[in-house]
């Protein structure tokens, strides 16, 4: 395309009427085509559009600038919270998952010094460590409690960057809450142990024995290969079956812990008069089972 001559201009009118000739000059140069005296279209061969298009790919569709598009996207899209600061600790920018979890916008939040948006992280462990992440690029990962609310536990990440460093803050709270009740339960479980008495098996939701410990296992005299896999209400007196079926139906039905008098049929014969406390196992997604704890009740 030759740009050094001045493009030629023709009417609208007789563009129409002269189309073809119009368009051999096009090939040679732009021709402008003018309505009621003013420039209205440009017209040029298709080499020298697509020429243009390319340029314009290269400026708008770089690699280059769909890198930087795709990022600013994948930044808004994680579901932990994002807080890039600078050397100063000032905040530079954040996420729509920071914006939320601080209760500000980013427009409030940026420029604004870190301490002043997060009180509370002056007199955190990880105050400490941001200055080593931005001085020496130095990473931290841990669990705090209390940075933003009472109860709330984050899981604090410091990533260094070379505009200074960012803070990935993720809610960990009910996680925390759940390592809290395994904890209660490991402990019980422990005290019943020491205890020695008191038996406890955990049964599949087909009543397979999965687990019985060794008070458990005294109280019918076999070992635990023996009653591995062997439906629960098979180690029950024959007349006490029924009760044990309906209260395991109703405990996964309702997830209410069941509690009813039963009798153990000991090796040699024996009934073995107990209380059985049924309660539910259940995953995140479906019930796993029950855990029967199994008292010896005293005889007359």
């Amino acid at each position: 395309m030759d740009m050094g001559q001045a493009p030629e201009r023709v009417s609208a009118a007789d563009f129409i009427r002269g189309f073809a000739n119009w368009r051999l000059h096009a090939a040679r140069q732009p021709v402008v085509v003018t309505h009621h005296g003013k420039d209205a279209h440009v017209l040029i061969s298709l080499d020298d559009y697509r020429r243009l298009a390319g340029a314009d790919e290269e400026v708008t569709g770089s690699p280059v600038a769909r890198l930087r598009e795709s990022h600013a996207m994948l930044l808004e899209s994680i579901r932990d919270s994002l807080i890039l600061i600078d050397r100063q600790r000032r905040i530079v920018a954040t996420n729509a998952a920071a914006g939320d979890m601080l209760e500000a916008s980013a427009a409030a939040l940026v420029g604004q010094p870190l301490a002043a948006t997060l009180p509370a992280i002056a007199g955190s462990l990880v105050f400490h460590h941001i200055p080593r992440m931005l001085d020496h690029r130095e990473r931290f990962s841990g669990d705090l409690p209390s940075l933003l609310r009472p109860g709330q536990w984050l899981h604090v990440d410091l990533v260094p960057l070379p505009i200074g460093g960012a803070i990935v803050l993720r809610d960990v709270s009910d996680a925390m809450a759940a390592r809290t009740r395994d904890d209660a339960r490991t402990a019980a479980i422990r005290a019943i142990e020491v205890d020695g008495h008191i038996g406890h098996a955990c049964i599949s939701v087909r009543e397979a024995i999965e687990h019985a410990n060794d008070a458990m296992l005294a109280m019918i005299g076999v070992g635990d290969e023996a009653i591995r896999r062997v439906r629960f209400s098979a180690l029950l007196a024959l007349s006490r079956r029924q009760a044990f079926a309906e209260a395991l139906e109703e405990l996964f039905r309702t997830g209410a812990p069941a509690r009813i008098e039963s009798e153990l049929v000991a090796r040699d014969g024996a009934m073995v008069p107990v209380t059985l406390s049924i309660v539910e196992r259940r995953n995140a997604y479906a019930s796993e089972g029950a855990f029967v704890l199994v008292t010896p009740r005293p005889t007359n």
